[in-house]
């Protein structure tokens, strides 16, 4: 009987070791995650899968605090009442320590809001909207990814050096479309006075009429344009576009087209010479990148996109202040995240104290198609921080009071 008992205990030694540390039942860390799974599902997709993957290293560590991470994740339909309600059972029944996630703009003001009347900590992992870290910031909520500010001033650095005077904007008609255009205009005319905005377009998000766009744009005649539209929207633009000769001759600076999530469904249409944001991931080749990549292609046979990465490094960001907290309080973590360091597939990443805004950097460079497939053939990296907006202007659009 002993020799049997004794075999028994070996063999749950040896599964065990085998399976990672072991946590007590009550010794978790609970993450809520919000998010637009069904509206942008080839966004989402690969986001859960690297922000699984981290959490999987993390656990495999031996978690956080001692304690097994777990993540619960809800979707917010793409809509504000939607992401509220989610929030709201995340802290109430699933007594979640920490609320992170969000990708569009107008969800991540809602999010950002709630923590700020929930005095919760809130780490906002993609919405480009500035606001959610200036005009809108407070001391609950920080951005991991770039805005739309430092994203749009990275380009405008490459778009006045074409010294192209009429310019033709399309935007999609919400918040993170209407920002995107707005700063776009403000910054190119700062480093080139003499520029003019012959036209503008702003279909619905999710609704274009794709040849109304592309032949209004057409007529204006402009010398270069400049695109905001993303997901279905961006394929059915630059179909039509290129059947209808728009891009002919024609200088195209665009935000995100970069991103495998949007070339990948395009294929052989993926547009030509366009000047873009984006993940060139096949050219990234330092020491911290090649881990990640070698990591997830090994976890999923696949390559990763860029929300892979955004996840990943939130899910990482989250674990650094946690750690440097030594708590989930959220008074703690606010603290803890102010000037915290931590590290990404894209390198040594910081928040700053000034507003909660994460250094995280942007690639821009030029897009191509080879093998009937859109890729990025340039890449240039441009730290997040080079990219911002003066510190006193910032300073003027925080609240002041707000931490």
């Amino acid at each position: 009987m002993n020799r049997i008992f004794g075999i028994g205990a070996l063999a749950a030694v040896v599964l065990s070791a085998a399976c990672g540390p072991a946590f007590a039942a009550d010794d978790v860390i609970r993450i809520g995650e919000i998010n637009s799974y069904k509206l942008l599902p080839a966004n989402m997709v690969p986001y859960k899968k690297g922000w699984e993957l981290a959490q999987d290293e993390i656990n495999a560590a031996g978690g956080l605090l001692g304690k097994k991470v777990e993540t619960v994740f809800r979707d917010d339909n793409g809509n504000t009442g939607d992401a509220v309600r989610m929030a709201e059972e995340l802290l109430s029944r699933e007594k979640v320590d920490i609320l992170a996630g969000v990708t569009l703009s107008h969800v991540g003001l809602a999010i950002a809001d709630f923590a700020k009347q929930r005095k919760v900590f809130f780490l906002a992992s993609g919405p480009f909207t500035d606001r959610v870290v200036w005009e809108n910031g407070n001391r609950y909520t920080y951005r991991l990814r770039y805005g739309t500010y430092s994203m749009t001033a990275a380009l405008v650095q490459e778009a006045a050096k074409m010294n192209k005077k009429r310019w033709a904007i399309v935007y999609p008609n919400y918040e993170y479309g209407q920002y995107a255009a707005k700063t776009f205009k403000e910054v190119l005319k700062q480093a080139q006075p003499d520029v003019e905005f012959v036209a503008e377009q702003a279909p619905p998000f999710g609704k274009i009429d794709a040849g109304a766009v592309v032949q209004a744009l057409e007529q204006s005649k402009p010398d270069a344009i400049f695109n905001v539209l993303f997901g279905p929207d961006l394929t059915k633009f630059a179909r039509e576009g290129q059947t209808r000769g728009l891009f002919k001759n024609r200088e195209v600076v665009s935000l995100l087209t970069g991103e495998p999530e949007y070339l990948d469904p395009l294929k052989r249409d993926s547009p030509d010479n366009w000047l873009v944001t984006g993940y060139p991931y096949q050219l990234i080749d330092t020491p911290e990148h090649k881990q990640f990549i070698d990591a997830y292609r090994k976890k999923y046979n696949d390559y990763p996109r860029m929300n892979s990465v955004i996840a990943y490094a939130t899910m990482k960001a989250i674990a650094a202040g946690v750690t440097k907290a030594g708590s989930t309080d959220t008074e703690k973590l606010i603290q803890a995240f102010k000037g915290l360091e931590f590290d990404t597939p894209q390198g040594r990443t910081s928040f700053r104290t000034l507003d909660n805004q994460s250094t995280f950097g942007i690639y821009i460079g030029r897009t191509a198609v080879k093998d009937g497939k859109g890729y990025m053939k340039t890449g240039r990296y441009v730290d997040g921080s080079t990219v911002m907006p003066p510190d006193e202007v910032v300073r003027k659009l925080r609240p002041g009071t707000d931490g």
